[in-house]
C-alpha cells in the first residue's frame, strides 16, 4: 500500500458499516479519504478517531445524497477545488428494500435503481475524469457489489434488489473493457461478499425478523474483512487486474 501513501480515495456510503470500515482502514494505511453519506455526523466521529488513533492519513467527511446527481457532482468539484482530484473510488453506497416483484411498490424499485446503479455510474463517470484530467494511468475503481450479483436466492424481498447487483456485475465487466479500449491502465474490480453482518440486513429484515436468523446461527463476515479486501485489491501490483472477489463465510451454503 506504499503507493497509495498521500493519495486521494473517495469512500460512497462511508457512515456505518462496510464504508465506515474500508475509509478507516485507507486512512489508517495513509490516504487521504473523502467519505460520504447522507448521514455526515457519523463520519466525523470517525474522523475524529482517526485523529485520535494517530493514523497517518485523512477523514475528509461531506455531506451527500446519492440520488441527487447535482449533489454527487457537487461534490466531485468540491473535491477537485480541495484535493486536485482522486486516485481510488469505492463504490459501496447501496440499499436493499424489501419490494417483491408481484407486490413491490415501483417507489422502492426506483430507489434501488437510483443508488445501487445510477449513482455508482455517475460517481464511476466523474472518477474516471478526474483521473484522466490529471493523467492519473494506475487509479482504481472498486464496486462492492454482493453474491447476489451472482445468484438468484429463493426470497421474493431480494430479487428486485439481486437485479439491481447483476447490474453491477455487468458495469464492472463493461468498465473493465471500456478502460482498456481506452488505452489506460486505471483497473476496475467488483468485490463480492456474502453474509456481512452490518446494518442493512437488519434494515432490510425490520418488519420480519425471523427471515434474519440465518445471519444469527452462522459467523457471518465482519464489515472489516471486506475492507481487508479492498487492500488486497489495491496492494496488487499495477500489472495485475482482480476483475471479482468472490468471499463468504466458511458456514455459508449458498
Amino acid at each position: 500500500m506504499d503507493r497509495w501513501k498521500g493519495r486521494v480515495a473517495l469512500v460512497t456510503g462511508a457512515s456505518v458499516g462496510i464504508g465506515a470500515a474500508i475509509a478507516k482502514s485507507l486512512v489508517q494505511h495513509g490516504m487521504k479519504v473523502v467519505g460520504c453519506a447522507r448521514n455526515v455526523k457519523q463520519i466525523e466521529n470517525l474522523a475524529a478517531e482517526c485523529v485520535s488513533s494517530g493514523f497517518g492519513g485523512t477523514l475528509f467527511p461531506y455531506k451527500c445524497d446519492l440520488s441527487v446527481e447535482d449533489e454527487v457532482l457537487s461534490m466531485f468539484s468540491w473535491i477537485k477545488v480541495q484535493h486536485q482530484g482522486i486516485d481510488v473510488c469505492v463504490n459501496n453506497a447501496g440499499l436493499a428494500l424489501p419490494e417483491p416483484l408481484l407486490s413491490g411498490k415501483t417507489s422502492g424499485w426506483r430507489t434501488m435503481m437510483d443508488v445501487n446503479v445510477i449513482a455508482l455510474s455517475v460517481c464511476t463517470q466523474e472518477a474516471y475524469h478526474s483521473m484522466k484530467e490529471r493523467n492519473i494511468d494506475d487509479g482504481h475503481i472498486i464496486n462492492i457489489n454482493g453474491m447476489c450479483g451472482h445468484r438468484v436466492l429463493h426470497n421474493a424481498d431480494l430479487h428486485f434488489y439481486t437485479a439491481s447487483k447483476y447490474a453491477l456485475t455487468a458495469l464492472t465487466e463493461g468498465l473493465r473493457q471500456e478502460l482498456r479500449e481506452a488505452k489506460t491502465h486505471i483497473r476496475a474490480t467488483s468485490i463480492s461478499p456474502g453474509l456481512v453482518d452490518t446494518e442493512l440486513t437488519y434494515r432490510l429484515f425490520s418488519q420480519n425478523p425471523e427471515k434474519a436468523a440465518t445471519y444469527k446461527s452462522i459467523k457471518c463476515l465482519q464489515a472489516d474483512d471486506i475492507a481487508n479486501a479492498v487492500v488486497y485489491v489495491l496492494s496488487a501490483p499495477p500489472h495485475v487486474q482482480v476483475g471479482d472477489l468472490q468471499m463468504r463465510p466458511v458456514d455459508q451454503l449458498t
